[in-house]
């Protein structure tokens, strides 16, 4: 249930309207807009149906959430979620580009990777200290270390740090080492994990499972949120289908039906859904005119000596043209872009 203020409510009108709702056994969960405030009932919705809440002083309307995902919904907040990382904030006017290598491989390819995307553009870094492989035998971070090194590297750098979180044991060691903890596709109905990342304060980057619905990812994404934690980013990576002239098929659609549903942001990762090099900056520009707020792009220094996902990797010099060949998207999108620091001579 969402109930609507009237323009100028008090606070103690506020604190009136909650706390019938509570008195119900439901939660409540207050979003200020710039003339409105939203109130989120949480619970079951039964308990309200007879309930004369519009006789509540202060009370302008009330809606009904029909959606099986309550606090994802876009009804629930009063206008749509910003989330702060480093400088910039997640849902605001600038596309904001994630970009760093699939896996730490060490201290000096990290260094120069860092320093080079943010040259070209890019607001944070991402690198994997736990990557989820297919194969056993395939390499697999260098775990604790790599943390220690993304972590250091934040400090060198002045990148915020997003970096993967696998099992419900890692996660308190993961959020002492990153500002943003990604859960990714093969964990994304994960539900102990996502409730274990629900409880710490550190904004979590829930990629699209690959055979995962648009409702299974809202659905993974109040998980999190019900256990308090409201800065949820939905990240679209593409989907498994029958065609496998791509890696996977990138769901351009996903990206205005999820702005339409929710008022999370929401991040496009052209690298894993097209799986090869040039199909990132084309699914890059469609994901910018459908209406991401971000992107997710891997970059490492010399892509074929790269431990994992190399062909899928831009290098350092590809990244600069490809943010050169993003901003006009970007403009036209009605959006901002972070400038590219002048080239080395």
């Amino acid at each position: 249930m969402i109930i609507v203020t009237r323009i100028g409510v008090t606070e103690d009108e506020l604190d009136q309207i909650r706390e019938r709702v509570e008195s119900l056994g439901l939660r409540t969960h207050v979003s200020r807009g710039e003339s409105r405030t939203v109130i989120g009932c949480i619970g079951d919705e039964e308990r309200l149906q007879h309930v004369p809440l519009l006789s509540i002083p202060g009370v302008e309307s009330v809606h009904p959430v029909m959606r099986p995902y309550k606090l994802a919904a876009k009804e629930f907040s009063a206008q749509p979620t910003r989330i702060p990382i480093g400088e910039v904030q997640l849902g605001g006017p600038e596309v904001v580009v994630v970009a760093g290598p699939c896996s730490v491989e060490g201290e000096a390819m990290l260094r120069e990777t860092a320093l080079g995307v943010k040259a070209a553009g890019a607001r944070a870094l991402r690198g994997g200290a736990f990557k989820p492989r297919t194969s056993p035998y395939s390499f697999r971070g260098m775990e604790e270390e790599g943390l220690e090194l993304l972590a250091a590297t934040r400090v060198e750098s002045g990148l915020p740090v997003v970096t993967e979180v696998m099992d419900t044991r890692q996660v308190e060691a993961v959020a002492g080492h990153a500002d943003v903890l990604q859960v990714g596709a093969r964990n994304m109905q994960n539900y102990a994990l996502l409730t274990e990342v629900g409880r710490v304060h550190r904004p979590v980057l829930l990629k699209r499972g690959m055979s995962a619905t648009i409702q299974d990812l809202l659905l993974a994404a109040e998980y999190v949120m019900k256990q308090g934690n409201m800065d949820v980013i939905l990240c679209e990576r593409g989907i498994r289908t029958f065609e496998t002239a791509t890696r996977n098929t990138f769901d351009v659609s996903a990206i205005p039906v999820l702005k339409s549903e929710t008022h999370l942001p929401v991040l496009a990762d052209p690298s894993h859904a097209g799986g090869y090099r040039f199909l990132v900056a084309p699914l890059a520009h469609a994901a910018v005119a459908a209406g991401a707020d971000g992107l997710l792009v891997e970059v490492h220094p010399d892509p074929e000596l790269a431990m994992s996902d190399g062909d899928q990797s831009l290098d350092l010099e590809g990244f600069r043209a490809f943010m050169r060949a993003l901003a006009p998207f970007v403009t036209a999108a009605g959006r901002t872009l972070a400038p590219q620091e002048p080239a080395p001579a």
